[in-house]
């Protein structure tokens, strides 16, 4: 079975394909390769892809940017893609508040040219990255798939919600099977360096300060990647299908039409001053912290309810948050 996964060299991404052809599937993948965050990083990952599929000669990489229709167009003619895992979008909630046209070409206009083939080319299932941040203002906690999703409080989260909807919309206008996956604070190695984890180690084992949000009173659902790719890869496996005689419409999780939106979380969050606790105890070092205020497009307290995610595919055991935070920093430490 030949899989597209849009930004393989991402994060998500590569993690998810590292898996795939693991697991022999013939993976293509593509990434702009933008300069968001050191592309060394970005190359690196690609090696690594490279070296996965060395004897099975089962990976292929394009460098493709999302909002070139074109390309896409022929990489989808010359490819008869089965499923496609689309992580490809621009990142960060922050960054959303400088450069806000990057998340509309990228993460709408990238979406829809997306969304578009795969409705030209019948895919069977097209899996992609929504994100927590969807959950804005909302005060109900833990968060669930059947809560309504109506007030974002940045522009990265109205485009994710976007893609939900467009999504929706292509489901049940042609049948396209679509999955989206709401993440929450996915982190482990390989991670981004605009990760507060990555920021947080790198400036610890220099002893240099730490920035402290919103005085470290945030919470977070911090889920291990790997945990992360065993949940995808279930997705993946289980198309959602039509289903006229069981539909609620005040639920936007669910449909008439061959489409879902799941939580990929660890159902255990907690502080991040705690969570910084724990990444000195690893580390065996103090960190100097530089408390400041609430920034503005922040959520206060992301929390999973996964009950939708285990009812579906089955549970998946979790990574221990300590074992998470050592393979980390043991990974930050041979790559540094």
């Amino acid at each position: 079975m030949k899989i597209l996964v849009t930004g393989v060299a991402g994060f998500i991404g590569f993690h998810v394909a590292h898996k795939l052809i693991k697991k022999k599937y013939n993976v293509i993948g593509l990434d702009n390769l933008n300069n968001y965050y050191d592309q060394k990083l970005k190359l690196a990952r690609l090696k690594e892809l490279k070296k996965a599929s060395k004897k099975n000669k089962n990976f292929k990489f394009f460098k493709i940017d999302i909002c070139s229709e074109k390309k896409l167009k022929n990489l989808f003619i010359k490819n008869k893609f089965k499923k496609v895992l689309h992580f490809a979008a621009q990142a960060g909630v922050r960054f959303s508040l400088k450069k806000p046209e990057q998340y509309i070409q990228s993460n709408l206009v990238g979406f829809f040219n997306i969304l578009n083939l795969c409705k030209s080319h019948k895919i069977s299932h097209l899996v992609y990255a929504s994100s927590s941040s969807v959950y804005g203002a909302n005060k109900k906690i833990p968060f669930k798939e059947s809560d309504g999703v109506n007030h974002p409080i940045q522009l990265y989260a109205a485009t994710k919600r976007s893609n939900e909807l467009m999504a929706h919309s292509y489901s049940a206008l042609y049948k396209l099977p679509t999955t989206g996956i709401r993440f929450f604070t996915i982190y482990g190695p390989w991670g981004r360096p605009d990760m507060a984890l990555y920021k947080f180690v790198k400036n610890i084992l220099i002893n240099k300060p730490i920035e402290i949000y919103n005085r470290g009173k945030h919470m977070r659902d911090f889920t291990y990647i790997d945990d992360a790719v065993n949940m995808i890869m279930k997705v993946l496996q289980k198309a959602p299908r039509q289903n006229k005689n069981n539909f609620k419409s005040d639920d936007p999780s669910k449909s008439f039409a061959p489409f879902n939106i799941i939580n990929i979380g660890s159902n255990k969050p907690i502080t991040l001053i705690n969570y910084i606790k724990k990444i000195e105890k690893i580390t065996g070092r103090k960190a100097h912290k530089k408390y400041l205020n609430l920034q503005k497009g922040d959520i206060i307290k992301t929390h999973a309810n996964i009950l939708k995610f285990n009812k579906i595919y089955s549970f998946t055991k979790k990574t221990n948050l300590n074992d998470g935070l050592k393979n980390f920093i043991n990974w930050y430490k041979k790559y540094n």
